[in-house]
C-alpha cells in the first residue's frame, strides 16, 4: 500500500471505473485505503474528550 495520500485525495467516479475496468486491484485499494484513513481522521478530530454522550 502507498503512503501517499494526496494522491488519492479524492478520486472521481472515471477514475475509479479505470481501475476496476483494467482490473488494478491493488491501485484500488490503496484509494479505498487512503479515503478511510482520511474519514477516520476528520472523525478523531471531531470527537473531542469533553464529549459526553
Amino acid at each position: 500500500m502507498s503512503n501517499d495520500l494526496e494522491r488519492y485525495s479524492d478520486p472521481d467516479n472515471a477514475t475509479v471505473a479505470l481501475f476496476l475496468l483494467e482490473n488494478d486491484v491493488d491501485e484500488l485499494t490503496d484509494i479505498l485505503v487512503a479515503a478511510l484513513d482520511e474519514a477516520f481522521r476528520i472523525l478523531g478530530d471531531e470527537a473531542s474528550p469533553a464529549t459526553v454522550h
